[in-house]
């Protein structure tokens, strides 16, 4: 299923995507993967894994809100920015939260994209 907004809950270890409409909302969990290894950068290498991961999460979705902590938005950012420009130009906004519930997720997403970008999917058609 695609729905046309998402908001993304981020932070160093899991990721909440939400995709939802008017009417309804879809739930996906990413979790890291930890690479217990003793090489140089191995810790970097499992963030970007889980990045990529949630980049790929988030296919087929038209407009993204990313929320978490500063620092957590940051190293995405970075990550997207970098390595995943197709998902940057997806990003339509950022938003520094602690933990919250999904229906608050919901909520503070809803209220964004009316504000910022309105509800609306995409004309199709003429």
């Amino acid at each position: 299923m695609s729905l046309f907004h998402a908001v993304v809950w981020v932070d160093h270890h899991s990721a909440q995507i939400l995709q939802f409409d008017a009417s309804q909302v879809v739930a996906k969990q990413v979790r890291e993967h930890v690479h217990c290894t003793r090489q140089h950068g191995s810790h970097v290498r499992s963030e970007h894994e889980f990045f990529a991961e949630v980049c790929d999460a988030t296919k087929g979705i038209a407009e993204l809100l990313v929320a978490g902590s500063r620092t957590a938005q940051a190293d995405f950012r970075h990550y997207v920015e970098k390595h995943r420009a197709e998902v940057a130009l997806r990003i339509v906004g950022w938003e520094t939260v602690g933990p919250m519930s999904t229906n608050e997720l919901i909520a503070l997403a809803r209220r964004y994209f009316s504000m910022h970008a309105g509800m609306a999917a995409p004309m199709k058609g003429g």
